[in-house]
C-alpha cells in the first residue's frame, strides 16, 4: 500500500513520474515511501468522444488503506493532476485524470 496504477497513451517519463509521485503520496496522505508501488499500463487504443480528435490520456489511480479523509484524498488527486504535465513529452490533447480511493477490505499482501 499505496497501490498505484497509471494508464497512459501519452508519451510519459514513467520512472521519473513514479519517483516524483511517491514522495508526494507520502507527504499528502501519510504513507511510507517503501510501501508505494506503481505499475504502468500502456493504452493501445483509445476513443475520446466522437473520435474526431487524437487525444491521449493519463489516468492515475491510487488505492490506499482505509482511514484517509475525503479531503486528504481530494488534495492528493489535485496534486497528481498538477504533477503529471511535468513528465509528459507534450501536453496538447492529453486528458489527465486521477482517482484516490480506499482499498477493498479483502486487500492482503505477503
Amino acid at each position: 500500500m499505496p497501490q498505484i496504477t497509471v494508464d497512459y497513451s501519452a508519451p510519459l517519463d514513467r520512472r521519473g513520474f513514479a519517483l516524483a509521485l511517491h514522495p508526494l503520496v507520502v507527504e499528502t496522505v501519510d504513507a511510507r515511501i517503501e510501501a508505494c508501488k506503481t505499475r504502468f499500463r500502456e493504452v493501445e487504443e483509445l476513443v475520446v468522444g466522437d473520435g474526431a480528435t487524437d487525444d491521449t490520456v493519463v489516468h492515475v489511480e491510487i488505492a490506499l488503506l482505509a482511514g484517509r479523509t475525503d479531503e486528504a484524498k481530494a488534495r492528493l488527486s489535485e496534486a497528481v493532476l498538477a504533477l503529471v504535465p511535468g513528465f509528459l513529452k507534450e501536453t496538447d490533447g492529453v486528458r489527465i485524470s486521477a482517482e484516490v480511493r480506499d482499498l477493498d477490505a479483502s486487500y492482503a499482501k505477503a
